[in-house]
């Protein structure tokens, strides 16, 4: 019995006009794609108006979240004591564990407290009226926007503000426990803070983390426009991780704690937006690249 012969593998042989088929069949799928896309075109071009009647849409829109603002500002009026009593917690249980006298004082102006109440009702009727600010923006918006974007914008909406949320509750939950008792026992003397200046700092701080939280967001509109993929953002990496620590030192207080608190999960976020731009970037890769 002969052994079988060696060699390298044989290609299998093509029928004849496999090629012809093969372009045959790209070009009816491009034809495909330029139907639907000129369909959805179509569809946009039946929602346009004249510019007035764009203006009355808008001034329809803006109204109708004026109202709701309004009506979230007196429920944030009403509840403005125990909002207030849920910001200023942290520092008031800072207070109690260092054993340090002091609390939050009007400073600058008598009228500072009704200022402080008003802050805090409008903070609260942005989160009171936000369902309906979202659905009156993506009302006007939408009809302008093919049905392909529509299906990418109430996801890519959703994950936004679940990343503004997260980062803001990880500022108040993760970093003032721990940066409030930091700081007010530094030099050991009573503490007298405005109630003006805490509201504002604090304000500011969880709206800077729920902001940096939106790295992934950031990744996937560059990779959507083309102009990075992962290839990009991974070569990139070792220089984001020293501008995101030089930012979070900016935004945090002057503690190597609270800088390394916000840096760790903005890394993690970046590593985030490489896997978002290797799934959905359009960029074309450069033969470099690609080798």
């Amino acid at each position: 019995m002969s052994a079988p012969e060696s060699g390298p593998p044989r290609r299998a042989v093509e029928p004849p006009g496999a090629d012809v088929r093969k372009a045959e069949l790209q070009r009816r799928l491009a034809e495909t794609e330029d139907q639907r896309l000129a369909r959805e075109l179509e569809e946009v071009e039946s929602f346009r108006m004249p510019l007035m009647e764009h203006l009355k849409e808008l001034s329809r829109r803006l109204i109708r979240s004026l109202v709701a603002f309004a009506i979230g500002m007196g429920v944030g009026l009403y509840f403005a004591k125990d909002i207030y009593a849920f910001i200023s917690a942290p520092f008031v249980a800072a207070l109690e564990e260092s054993g340090i006298d002091g609390g939050l004082s009007l400073v600058s102006s008598p009228f500072e407290g009704v200022f402080t109440y008003f802050k805090v009702s409008a903070i609260a009727a942005v989160l009171v009226a936000s369902p309906v600010i979202s659905y009156e923006s993506w009302a006007f918006i939408a009809p302008g926007l093919l049905r392909s974007e529509r299906r990418l914008v109430v996801p890519l909406a959703v994950s936004s503000l679940a990343l503004f949320l997260t980062g803001a509750a990880f500022c108040f939950y993760g970093i003032f426990p721990y940066a409030f008792p930091f700081f007010i026992t530094t030099l050991g003397v009573d503490v007298n803070i405005s109630v003006d200046g805490y509201l504002s700092s604090t304000t500011f701080m969880m709206l800077a983390f729920g902001a940096c939280f939106q790295l992934p967001v950031v990744a996937f509109f560059l990779a959507r426009a083309g102009l990075v993929d992962h290839r990009d953002l991974w070569s990139f990496f070792r220089y984001a991780v020293v501008g995101i620590f030089i930012l979070a030192a900016i935004i945090t207080p002057p503690d190597p704690l609270t800088q390394v608190l916000l840096a760790v999960p903005m890394v993690v976020l970046y590593l985030v937006g490489i896997v978002v731009a290797y799934l959905f970037s359009t960029k074309e890769p450069t033969p470099a690249a690609s080798t």
